[in-house]
């Protein structure tokens, strides 16, 4: 066959790659997707408030560390315990890829929608299971062992959480908005902290402490089953997203043409290395923050534990009202110059920053946590949106779950461990600046991240990759057709329309008769 022939497949005509770059595809009404207000909202609420109730779920063992190190341990020396109870702590990190490994394939072929049900209905029970598994003086070695299980539950099942309710929200949400629309997602993980931390903080206020070791630690983990069903029941009622709708209906029509999952995968490495260096300056900066710095307080400079925690909560509630402003801030200027100012905020601010909480102060504490708190926040109200259009619709969580669990597995869940055993090798050795360690932590994240944020494509703005565009209401669709069809517009020198203009998805050309079908 000659090269510039098209190939017929069924009643529409496939155009050669050749043929293709001669011919402009035409973008159709048909390929515009509008997404109803009222859908959207319900879209990334539960979503939102699904990912509120993992993270709370997820954050309670961090706050109650040391008193699960008591109760799942036998009596011995306190720092080794410690350091064990940190090691399940860390189990959930080693589980985490795997899960992120199976979920996000089963994402791509089966649906966002359920996959996330599944992980939801996961989490609670390993969380449920954590607060009935019976201490070590009713048990003994098992009490440690079914620890550890639960704890495998819960970071196998958080593989699938983030990457899943990324690409959910980013496939729903229009175009134009998808910053703002991701913002929520990250808005969520802060309020199942906050919520988590807060109800530690009460325990420990309001119970002593021979009753919080007894029964009054499982509280948390108790309620997180209600809290799991009510975000099973959220999730269940979504419909699956538009975007993954329409890939099923070209893979139908394309089902001879089908590419195996790890050539699109290998296809995709660029991608993958930029996803997996973003969210390494984002869970590197996010965990030196929101879990490390309490410990810091505590450990390095002699603070109330309650104290930390509570100042940090404060923070993260002052990131929360912040958060969406972020997001509305990379739709309007772009994610690249957002995750670049946070990527220099990081490496300008982070040394005068850990000073103030050096200073022991309250004031210096507390003002030197919230500037790493709003820096933090161009990270967590951008990477939503940012992280899924790096990759096709058609692995897109597949992709996004392996990537992002990949680096919180071997640099995000590390931080805390590293820092810290970096400070002691450095008063080791008599180092004068060894307390400064964080700074200069996150200043190396964040030269890394610039790296990534230098090479990734802007797509504020512009349709997922593998997907037409979306927007919030009718009378945008002409406007959306138009601006493709003018050489001049931002839409038509995207990258999208690029690779849209070329793609050899099946389409019907104007000249071409159909095809009589008759059926088998």
């Amino acid at each position: 066959m000659a090269p510039n022939e098209s190939h017929q497949h069924g009643d529409r005509p496939l155009r050669t790659k050749a043929a293709a770059k001669r011919a402009r595809r035409k973008l159709t009404e048909d390929d515009v997707t509008v997404v109803e207000e009222s859908l959207l909202k319900r879209a990334v609420a539960a979503a939102a408030l699904g990912n509120a109730m993992e993270w709370f779920d997820f954050g309670i063992f961090a706050y109650l560390t040391v008193t699960i190190s008591k109760v799942f341990l036998p009596e011995g020396d306190p720092t080794s315990n410690l350091v064990a109870t940190f090691g399940f702590f860390a189990a959930a990190f080693i589980v985490r890829p795997i899960g992120g490994a199976v979920f996000g394939p089963i994402g791509d072929k089966i649906g966002r929608q359920k996959v996330l049900a599944l992980t939801m209905i996961l989490m609670a029970a390993g969380t449920l299971m954590i607060g009935l598994i019976p201490s070590y003086d009713t048990i003994g070695f098992w009490a440690p062992v079914l620890l550890l299980v639960a704890r495998f539950v819960q970071g196998f099942s958080t593989g699938g959480e983030y990457g899943g309710a990324a690409t959910f929200i980013a496939e729903y949400s229009p175009d134009k908005r998808r910053g703002f629309m991701g913002s929520w997602l990250e808005f969520g993980t802060l309020a199942g902290y906050v919520l988590g931390a807060s109800i530690v903080t009460a325990l420990q206020y309001a119970l002593p402490e021979d009753s919080l070791l007894s029964w009054g630690w499982r509280i948390p983990f108790l309620v997180a089953g209600p809290l799991g069903l009510i975000g099973l029941y959220l999730r269940l009622k979504l419909e699956e997203t538009p975007a993954f709708q329409k890939q099923q209906e070209q893979a139908a029509e394309r089902e001879s043409q089908k590419t195996p999952f790890l050539k699109l995968f290998a296809e995709n490495w660029r991608s993958l290395l930029i996803c997996i260096g973003l969210v390494l300056v984002f869970n590197v900066t996010d965990y030196m923050l929101l879990s490390y710095m309490p410990t810091y307080l505590e450990t390095n400079l002699g603070q109330n534990a309650t104290f930390g925690l509570i100042l940090i909560v404060i923070v993260m509630i002052l990131m929360m009202v912040v958060i969406t402003f972020g997001g509305r801030l990379s739709d309007k200027f772009g994610r690249r110059p957002v995750l670049a100012a946070g990527c220099i905020g990081f490496i300008l601010l982070s040394w005068p920053a850990l000073k103030l909480v050096q200073s022991g102060t309250g004031a210096g504490v507390f003002f030197g946590l919230l500037i790493l708190g709003l820096v933090l926040v161009t990270f967590t109200s951008t990477m939503p949106s940012t992280l899924p259009a790096l990759f096709p619709t058609i692995i897109r969580y597949g992709a996004l779950a392996i990537a992002f669990n990949v680096s919180v597995s071997l640099f995000g869940g590390t931080t805390p461990l590293a820092t810290q055993a970096l400070i002691a090798g450095a008063k080791d050795a008599g180092l004068s600046w060894a307390e400064d360690i964080p700074a200069f932590y996150l200043m190396l994240a964040a030269v890394i991240g610039l790296v990534a944020v230098y090479f990734t494509k802007e797509t504020a703005a512009t349709p997922l990759m593998g997907s037409g565009p979306t927007v919030a209401h009718e009378d945008e669709v002409a406007g959306v057709i138009e601006d493709y069809n003018d050489p001049s517009s931002e839409l038509a020198q995207s990258d999208w329309a690029k690779d849209f203009s070329t793609s050899e998805i099946p389409i019907i050309s104007g000249d071409a008769p159909k095809q009589e079908t008759t059926g088998s």
